[in-house]
């Protein structure tokens, strides 16, 4: 009977341990994910150009900080429609940093050798920034408002030219 209870009393505080540890396990990365509303995590990269920029350089712009991929099929397809999105809003006061995290150079700037893109890029090939916003699937993108909140998180592949993407952007502006 002692053994029994001995065992039941074990069991209990092995599950209630392991709730615990869950728990903040689950508190701490809920803690490094940006979301909607948060201020936008500081960061500086440098860009293809060799320019070092930090997210305080977008203030008073919107700043579409896209992380991506040349192996992502998904961050590929969207490639095209954020450029033209770019190229449509740049004089009103949109910025598109894309934050590529390969870690193999010469696929990143032959990516961009082969689709032309125009807007802002940058490696991230430590995924520091990355990290720093909670991003681990790719395509992700963030919304950040004059002010450095984010007010548009969007994981996955966006279609950037839809009507209502663009309105909401314009409106944004």
């Amino acid at each position: 009977m002692k053994n029994r209870t001995i065992d039941r009393l074990l069991i209990v505080g092995i599950l209630a341990l392991t709730a615990v540890f869950v728990g903040v396990v689950a508190n701490s990365l809920n803690d490094h994910i940006a979301k909607e509303g948060d201020t936008a995590p500081k960061f500086a990269i440098r860009t293809d150009s060799g320019r070092t920029i930090t997210a305080a350089d977008f203030g008073g712009k919107l700043l579409i900080l896209n992380f991506w991929a040349t192996w992502c099929k998904p961050c590929v397809d969207e490639v095209p429609a954020l450029d033209a999105l770019q190229r449509r809003f740049a004089g009103q006061g949109l910025v598109v940093l894309g934050v590529s995290v390969d870690t193999d150079s010469t696929a990143y700037r032959s990516f961009l050798t082969r689709y032309r893109v125009s807007f802002l890029t940058a490696r991230d090939a430590e995924k520091k920034i990355s990290s720093d916003y909670g991003t681990f699937k790719f395509p992700e993108s963030y919304l950040i408002d004059r002010s450095g909140r984010i007010v548009k998180k969007v994981v996955g592949e966006e279609n950037w030219t839809d009507e209502r993407v663009v309105n909401y952007v314009q409106s944004l502006l």
